[in-house]
């Protein structure tokens, strides 16, 4: 992608940016869903945190809710990317409604890990953020007491005793910065605590973190596509201003209008994990009308990875 007019913002973008593999699995779920034509296809909560990614799907006939209530008996309905917990599973199969899962299989994992814990007979402590859909479903995959931490100083008012036997996951699209910083804490004021360190962070929030690290170190103001409610689009966000640069995170190119541009000489542009392609460009589409732009790409990871389907929907 070049522009070939000399003046202007140069614009760099991160590598890698946009959609990952758990994404794509997830969109492709619902889309394969509707495509066999079996009656309505429900799907509980966002598939993933972009409005543009629901509203798309909601055209192709999905129907969003936010309880199996809502769900009318023996429809399709599909969980979300970010996992249910188990009282919505066994609801779900106590109805006999056919369930297509497209939870991330890297959430499935920090679940898998939960249980592991726990049937050891450690108390787990899952660091993440109260209330986002992934924690909540992982709160009520794992059996016994757990323990929700968000931050360092919730890790230094944890209330348990110090030999305590514990054990932590972590939610997958937290800042790997601030996840050490909180486990720090832990591994120092528990000394029988076990773990994964950062690697339940999932590799492509991992690839996006350290590629806007790279981007930060170059551009005078970052530009974050994605939705304001998604956890790897606001940490993206967050890593760029700790890292001391002006930054915003933008849902489209109507955002762009309050965002001034003056002495902006290299502009940075990244995405988070559930922002599609389409977005990007047309946030890029704008600036370019804004502005004459030379456009270049920054070096980095090339995500290969990819998920397979449900047996019930085949496998890619």
């Amino acid at each position: 992608m070049t522009q070939t007019r000399e003046n202007g913002i140069a614009l760099v973008l991160a590598q890698p940016r946009g959609f990952c593999a758990g994404v794509v699995r997830a969109v492709d779920i619902v889309e394969r869903a509707l495509a066999r034509g079996d009656g309505p296809v429900y799907v509980r909560h966002e598939i993933v945190h972009n409005g543009r990614v629901v509203a798309d799907l909601k055209a192709k006939g999905a129907r969003f809710v936010e309880s199996l209530n809502a769900v009318p008996d023996g429809a399709t309905t599909i969980f979300s990317a970010h996992g249910v917990s188990r009282a919505v599973e066994a609801e779900a199969a106590r109805r006999g409604l056919p369930v297509i899962d497209a939870t991330c299989p890297l959430v499935a994992k920090v679940h898998k890990q939960g249980q592991l814990y726990a049937a050891q007979g450690r108390t787990v402590i899952l660091v993440g953020h109260a209330g986002h859909a992934e924690v909540e479903g992982t709160l009520g995959r794992i059996d016994g007491e757990v323990h929700l931490v968000g931050s360092v100083a919730e890790a230094e008012a944890l209330d348990l005793p110090a030999d305590a036997r514990l054990a932590y996951v972590t939610q997958t699209t937290l800042s790997v910065d601030d996840t050490r910083a909180i486990i720090a804490v832990l591994q120092r004021r528990f000394p029988d605590l076990v773990g994964p360190e950062t690697r339940d962070i999932c590799y492509a929030t991992q690839n996006r973190q350290a590629a806007l690290r790279a981007l930060a170190e170059i551009a005078d103001l970052i530009l974050v596509v994605g939705a304001r409610n998604s956890s790897n689009c606001n940490r993206l966000r967050e890593i760029a201003a700790e890292a001391g640069r002006p930054s915003h995170l933008v849902e489209g190119a109507e955002d762009l209008d309050r965002i001034g541009l003056d002495g902006v000489r290299t502009l940075g542009l990244t995405a988070g994990a559930s922002t599609p392609e389409a977005v990007i460009a047309e946030v890029i589409a704008a600036l370019q009308r804004r502005t004459p732009l030379r456009i270049s790409t920054l070096p980095g990871v090339v995500e290969s990875a990819s998920f397979p389907l449900p047996s019930s929907l085949g496998h890619t």
